[in-house]
């Protein structure tokens, strides 16, 4: 008899860097970015059910079911694979939203890995990659779980091994909108393509963090203070910024003296995400 339950987590990933280099006639732009996992991980829960039916139990009362990552996720696959099996999923969720963490996509991600196993699907990993690229342009990278130097919207992956780091990462009590940064008059579009090896060696920047500097000044504030101890950067286009140490009992020590207005957790680099160590998955990245 097959499993009924599985238990996975969904990591958290930083923006080591993120250029922007262009922007496409169809609004969307083109990027240069390298992605590192985080030992840092919200956990899902997947029961199957007898029928149809995706549930999705979660803490998150602002978010509708319809717009959540992971029912999309599961209907999507339910879907394409005609599936006629369903599944009551709970999300036990500790990656801030809206905070460049990419907890909406990694949730998703490990929705369409835990129910491929849990209906037996046998769907390749470049399989459900592709279906991810649907919910989202950094679903792929969570899909195939090894640390990537990303090109175009984000879905052309080159497996990297950048250094495994310790972070601090301060996550201010703001929202910071995607969809706002990127349509800003003010984004930086046309960095000038650099190397991989030039990435890996810290040289990049991410084109996003002054607009959203400007646009949110607690995200500013959060910078300045972690720049009195490390070179400080925002992930992504959200809200977290991080900066890195060769050791945790350094990390430690910054976030011992972060101030009370200010949230935070130290969490290691990782080139294999946590999802792909549980679910014993092979990448073909």
């Amino acid at each position: 008899m097959k499993n009924q339950t599985l238990s996975l987590p969904a990591p958290a990933k930083l923006n080591l860097m993120l250029h922007i280099t262009g922007q496409r006639e169809d609004g969307y732009h083109n990027l240069q970015t390298l992605f590192q996992f985080l030992d840092y991980s919200d956990q899902l829960h997947f029961e199957m059910l007898p029928d149809s039916r995706i549930e999705v139990v979660s803490e998150l009362n602002d978010v509708s079911t319809e717009d959540n990552l992971i029912y999309r996720a599961a209907k999507l696959l339910q879907h394409h694979s005609d599936c006629q099996q369903g599944a009551r999923i709970k999300l036990e969720k500790i990656l801030p939203m809206g905070a460049g963490l990419g907890g909406g996509s990694s949730d998703a991600a490990t929705t369409l890995v835990a129910l491929n196993q849990l209906w037996q699907l046998n769907y390749e990993l470049h399989q459900l990659a592709e279906l991810g690229l649907q919910l989202g342009a950094d679903v792929p990278v969570f899909v195939h779980g090894r640390a990537a130097w990303a090109e175009g919207v984000g879905e052309r992956l080159t497996a990297v091994e950048p250094t495994q780091n310790w972070f601090v990462v301060l996550t201010p009590d703001c929202h910071v909108s995607t969809v706002e940064i990127f349509s800003h008059k003010e984004l930086t579009r046309n960095s000038s393509a650099i190397t991989i090896a030039a990435a890996l060696k810290g040289d990049g920047r991410n084109d996003c963090q002054a607009v959203v500097s400007e646009l949110y000044p607690q995200v500013e504030k959060a910078l300045s203070w972690l720049n009195q101890f490390a070179a400080a950067k925002m992930t992504g286009t959200g809200s977290s910024v991080f900066a890195d140490f060769v050791s945790r009992e350094q990390a430690q020590q910054v976030l011992e003296q972060l101030p009370t207005n200010l949230n935070g957790f130290i969490a290691q680099g990782q080139n294999l995400s946590a999802l792909h160590r549980e679910a014993k998955l092979t990448t073909t990245l």
